[in-house]
């Protein structure tokens, strides 16, 4: 089963190192990591979307918990929360396709963000599958580079 988790550190050197070694160490594989400060500068989420059983996860909290720059800890079930990803996607464009392109891009409330002479640079922010189908869509004129961040999620509500 595929977790999202959320993780508020104190912004400190190692602290991420020793929390994605604990879930390795509990064989749970991160398929997904973002981290950025919060509102407060001193302080980091980190978003980690990993799959394992729930009594892993249940052990991985606590165990996070005992770790001294963790302040806070939650599970983010996908119906409680807001979660985006954000990709730069680089495309082969010409005369031809460009118009073709731009379509696509508007189709996905996404933005060009640099052109060139042969290509367009899109960036998407979106729910993983509206920026996999974007990807998908954008394949036929061939992807020259793309990058995505992770997933991202905050819990709704107050």
């Amino acid at each position: 089963m595929k977790h999202t988790i959320s993780v508020i550190v104190e912004n400190k050197p190692g602290v991420l190192h020793r929390v994605s070694g604990l879930f390795s160490r509990r064989g749970f594989n991160i398929e997904s990591l973002a981290v950025g400060t919060t509102e407060k500068p001193d302080v980091s989420r980190i978003t980690i979307v990993a799959e394992g059983d729930d009594q892993t996860l249940e052990q991985i909290i606590k165990q996070l918990y005992k770790q001294i720059d963790v302040l806070k800890v939650f599970d983010l079930p996908a119906d409680q929360a807001i979660e985006r990803e954000l990709a730069l996607i680089k495309v082969h464009a010409n005369d031809k396709t460009r118009q073709e392109v731009t379509q696509i891009v508007d189709m996905f409330q996404a933005r060009v963000v640099d052109v060139a002479e042969d290509s367009l640079t899109i960036e998407v922010s979106a729910e993983k599958d509206k920026v996999e189908n974007m990807q998908k869509l954008l394949e036929k004129f061939g992807i020259q580079e793309l990058v995505r961040t992770g997933k991202i999620a905050l819990q709704r509500g107050g």
